[in-house]
C-alpha cells in the first residue's frame, strides 16, 4: 500500500477533472471502477476509485482518490493504492502500486 496526501490550490472541479482524464489517459488499461459525489453546507467531497494493470508486478493495482474543499477553500487529496502485492501472508512486490501513485504525482 502506498499514499499520497497533499493539499492543493485551485478550482475544485478542474482539479478533479485534470486528476480523472490524466489517470485514464495515462495507461491503456485504466479504469474508473466507481465514483461517489458528496456536498454540505459549507464542504464537499469527491471519490474516485481507479484500477490498471501493472506490468511490472503482472497483476491489477487500484488507486482509490479523495478531493475534499472546506468553507475555507481549501482542497485536500488523499490517495491510497492497494493490491499490487503477489504473496499470501505479507507484502512483496509492491511497485505497481508506487507506480500508480507516481502517474498521480506528475498529473498534480
Amino acid at each position: 500500500m502506498a499514499k499520497l496526501e497533499k493539499i492543493l490550490s485551485g478550482n475544485f472541479d478542474e482539479i478533479l477533472k485534470r486528476i480523472e482524464s490524466g489517470i485514464l489517459n495515462g495507461s491503456m488499461s485504466a479504469s474508473l471502477e466507481d465514483a461517489s459525489d458528496f456536498c454540505g453546507t459549507n464542504a464537499r467531497c469527491s471519490v474516485r476509485v481507479f484500477e490498471r494493470y501493472s506490468y511490472i508486478g503482472s497483476n491489477r493495482v487500484s488507486l482509490n482518490v479523495t478531493l475534499f474543499q472546506s468553507a475555507d477553500g481549501t482542497v485536500r487529496l488523499s490517495a491510497i493504492t492497494s493490491g499490487g502485492s503477489q504473496a499470501m501472508f505479507f507484502k512483496i512486490n509492491t511497485l505497481g502500486e508506487e507506480a500508480f501513485l507516481d502517474k498521480l504525482r506528475e498529473i498534480l
